[in-house]
């Protein structure tokens, strides 16, 4: 049995996030769909991370074992020629037994984009969440600081969710701004349902002027969800890559 990784990239407007669902198109089942066509088997295909629908990936990591003797760069060019057009695969390699997506994985990195404008931008408005009102990106900085470190981050997972411990280690949370666009990219060694868009939504409402917000630091300790922000939409939201060791 050789164990495989493939790197993706997908646009998940269409899709109901990463994970197989009954009655819904999801990209691991438009995927496993094109491996069998190609290996004959039926393989575990195991990603990085669930993805919520309508969130995108620019380096979506996942792997699955199999009994195929196709060499991994035909197995890129084949895939591709099934794929529909809004995911590919960008690469795959051999990996040992144990190495597994998830588990394997040491941290994720994300970008929620916000186009800072008036003006709405048609080839970009799947991409975005479109503010309005003006963004001090040192401002957003300053307050997103507050997000580094270890903490317990359950005021900042979606109501209802089922997950172990709370608690996540936020390696690094960067605010920068690229013409009309404001970028939150942040890395973990791992995030709660919806994370990434609480924290973008608080940190968007704390910087008003008439934010009735806590502070950051004191959402955190509140550990309720009732004190933090909106959690934005979907489309802003891209997976840029996973981390693993050795790589």
């Amino acid at each position: 049995m050789r164990n495989l990784r493939l790197i993706l990239a997908f646009d998940g407007t269409t899709y109901h996030g990463w994970q197989m669902q009954a009655n819904a198109v999801t990209v691991q089942s438009t995927l496993l769909e094109c491996v069998c066509r190609i290996t004959g088997g039926q393989p575990n295909i195991i990603g990085c991370s669930r993805t919520d629908a309508g969130v995108h990936a620019r380096a979506f990591c996942c792997n699955f074992k199999t009994e195929s003797a196709i060499p991994c760069g035909r197995l890129v060019a084949a895939l591709n020629s099934y794929l529909p057009d809004d995911i590919c695969v960008k690469s795959c390699d051999e990996v040992p037994a144990d190495f597994h997506a998830r588990y394997s994985c040491t941290s994720k990195e994300y970008v929620y984009r916000i186009r800072n404008s008036a003006v709405p931008d048609p080839f970009d408005y799947r991409y975005t969440l479109r503010y309005r009102h003006p963004l001090d990106e040192n401002r957003l900085a300053a307050l997103a600081r507050a997000f580094v470190g270890r903490h317990d981050f359950a005021a900042f997972c979606a109501a209802g969710s089922s997950c172990g411990s709370t608690v996540r280690t936020v390696r690094s949370f960067n605010v920068e701004r690229c013409g009309d666009e404001v970028r939150f990219t942040v890395e973990a060694d791992g995030f709660l349902y919806n994370m990434v868009r609480i924290m973008a939504g608080t940190l968007l409402e704390s910087a008003r002027q008439d934010s009735a917000l806590l502070p950051i630091e004191e959402i955190i300790a509140s550990r309720d969800r009732a004190f933090a922000g909106a959690t934005l939409p979907a489309r802003g939201l891209c997976l840029l890559k996973a981390n693993y060791d050795g790589d």
